[in-house]
């Protein structure tokens, strides 16, 4: 007789063995003999499914709910026969994709070249349906449970844990965190880049941060239960810093880098030293925090890919503000600029937190509509914006006065911060220059990029707000905080003098003023969905490069089946000005990913042809 795969842990707790550990968490409250209620429960991980044949043994009639743990296919791979069955699928955040949209996963991944060594191809070999995310740092209830979820990074970049009070006792399902006291069940799955340490590192944050939640019983998804829950971890810890400190040149405090991640510039302007991109934090007296950029916290490095499952936010740093700092809100956010590692925090800062965002008017729209534009390293989601900031005005929060200052040059959409803290006028400067913080380290690096827009003239504009603003201190994106004196001033206002020289010297814009991009035309939204037979409206935005008023003829290049109203246009270009125009697309044929359109430019005897390009997602009628 085959042995029962099943075994309770617990009252209402139960073990399935199966591909990986299935945990089914039965409702707290047992439904009467004479009740004909029916008894729910989750299930955390699914395995292949066989717990759906074990339902009868646990006293369950129904599994409301499941929760996923990672992406990695023994513990998903029957979560086609949870969705036949309408349990709902819970997904962590980070790997939502890696559940509901697979295929991506599977017809875009490297092959060829590959030095990405995420275990991402351990995913489903199907999307299911994910009825949602789970709500990281927050408690919801599941089949009468209530679950605190808390993320652990360090077997895949989107670990999460669960955590369950039953019975006085603190239970915390660990998925492939831990597999034993201190041992994991694969270190090649935390190796997410080719000779950095990123996930080991972030196991041992994760470990630390499990401690403080005082737990009873670890339930991992590979390994036995372990009720010295503290002595698993610590071990873990312990073994697997040794472990990074053996593939790195010298020796990493992650103890210490979880403790005290901020270093004090004044008595009320820190340092967050975790992040990828600098992220400062105000104080007021209140104790209210303001945040200055928040984008990848507690970080040990940026894995490799570019899916969403290769960026994780979090907010590790945050108990130490409180605890060292006496924070009681982190009250608002400000984004210097729209790039990831700046603004990537900032949705689960708001949700957690409550916190707002509140950032320079030109940076709101790329964060609210990031698809809009061709531009680089845009986040994944929208950020909603609570309050737009003129460009050029102060506001007042609690007893700061903040001005913001348009900022071009690293890219097109940013903005400085000027403000006095102690004493000490700062200038919030973003990525726009690379500095090592020491003068005569090095000669300053003006850090600007095609694709965002950089323009010739940015950077002498920037020296001169800097002279104007007369900092005392200017802290950036990446770089150490510059104090700062006339000379630096001058170099910066001389190397964006050369800069421009260069341009001028390599560019024929003696003859046509293209700018720095070279670019003309662009068309608007860049990336978009659209359903069959539906119309679709797009904006073409073209310059004039020369000094005088010239004609512009547009032909709009569209995929069988689709038509544009107007299909030609001619219009009138103002010297070294530029004219938008709008167009109705009819969007036909069959549904397809990322259908090209374009428009072709002549601008008086400039043929430029294909100049600019957009992409949509064509849908059938009713799925978007």
């Amino acid at each position: 007789m085959t042995e029962s795969p099943v075994s309770e842990l617990a009252p209402g707790i139960f073990r399935i063995t199966d591909t990986c550990n299935v945990y089914v968490v039965c409702a707290p409250t047992r439904p009467a003999e004479d009740d004909p209620a029916v008894r729910t429960a989750l299930a955390i991980d699914f395995g292949s499914g066989i717990v759906l044949d074990h339902l009868a043994e646990m006293g369950v009639d129904r599994i409301t709910d499941v929760l996923m743990t990672h992406h990695h296919r023994d513990q998903g791979q029957g979560l086609p026969r949870a969705a036949a069955e309408g349990i709902r699928i819970h997904v962590p955040p980070v790997e939502r994709d890696l559940f509901g949209d697979v295929e991506e996963m599977w017809q875009s991944r490297t092959l060829y070249n590959d030095y990405n060594l995420r275990q991402d191809r351990f995913s489903l070999l199907e999307s299911v349906p994910v009825h949602d995310v789970v709500p990281e740092y927050r408690r919801r209830t599941y089949a009468g449970t209530t679950v605190e979820v808390v993320p652990t990074p360090g077997h895949t970049t989107g670990s999460v844990s669960y955590l369950v009070e039953r019975d006085g006792r603190r239970l915390a399902f660990t998925g492939d965190l831990v597999y034993a006291p201190g041992k994991v069940w694969s270190l090649a799955s935390t190796q997410w880049t080719y000779t950095e340490n990123e996930g080991p590192a972030m196991t041992v944050l994760s470990c630390y941060q499990l401690v403080e939640r005082e737990l009873d019983l670890l339930l991992p998804a590979h390994g036995e239960p372990m009720d010295d829950p503290r002595y698993a971890l610590e071990l873990l810890a312990s073994r697997m810093s040794r472990y990074v400190d053996s593939r790195r040149p010298y020796p990493w405090d992650l103890r210490d880098r979880l403790d005290n991640p901020f270093t004090p510039l004044t008595d009320h302007l820190l340092l967050n030293r975790t992040a990828n991109s600098c992220s400062y934090v105000l104080l007021s007296e209140t104790g209210a925090a303001l945040v200055i950029d928040y984008g990848y916290d507690m970080t040990t490095g940026l894995p490799a890919g570019n899916d969403r499952a290769s960026r994780r936010p979090w907010l590790a740093s945050l108990p130490a503000l409180r605890r060292d700092h006496g924070v009681t809100a982190i009250e608002v956010a400000l984004p210097t600029h729209y790039h990831d590692d700046h603004v990537a925090g900032m949705n689960l800062l708001r949700e957690v937190e409550g916190t707002r965002i509140w950032a320079p008017a030109h940076v709101a729209g790329i964060l609210e509509a990031p698809l809009v534009e061709d531009l680089p390293c845009i986040w994944y989601d929208p950020i909603p914006v609570d309050r737009r900031l003129p460009l050029g005005e102060t506001f007042r929060w609690h007893e700061y006065e903040i001005t913001v200052h348009d900022l071009p040059g690293h890219t097109l959409y940013a903005a400085a911060y000027e403000f006095v803290v102690d004493g000490v006028k700062v200038l919030v400067t973003g990525d726009q220059q690379v500095g090592m913080g020491v003068p005569g380290d090095r000669r300053e690096i003006l850090n600007y990029q095609y694709r965002n827009r950089f323009r010739i003239g940015d950077y002498v504009a920037s020296a001169e707000l800097y002279r104007r603003v007369a900092p005392g201190l200017m802290i950036s994106g990446h770089w150490a905080p510059r104090w700062v004196t006339d000379d630096y001033l001058d170099l910066l206002t001389t190397e964006g003098e050369e800069l421009d020289r260069i341009h001028h010297e390599l560019l024929p814009l003696d003859e046509y003023e293209f700018g720095a991009d070279g670019v003309l035309a662009r068309i608007a939204p860049y990336y978009s969905r659209a359903e069959t037979g539906n119309v679709t409206r797009f904006t073409v935005a073209v310059g004039n490069p020369r000094p005088t008023a010239i004609m512009a003829v547009l032909r709009f290049v569209l995929p069988v089946g689709w038509t544009a109203v107007p299909d030609v246009t001619t219009i009138s270009l103002p010297p070294l000005g530029r004219e938008e125009i709008e167009i109705e697309v009819t969007v036909g044929g069959p549904p397809q990913r990322r259908a090209r359109l374009a428009v072709d430019v002549t601008i008086g005897d400039l043929r430029l042809g294909q100049h600019a390009e957009a992409l949509v997602d064509v849908m059938t009628t009713g799925s978007t």
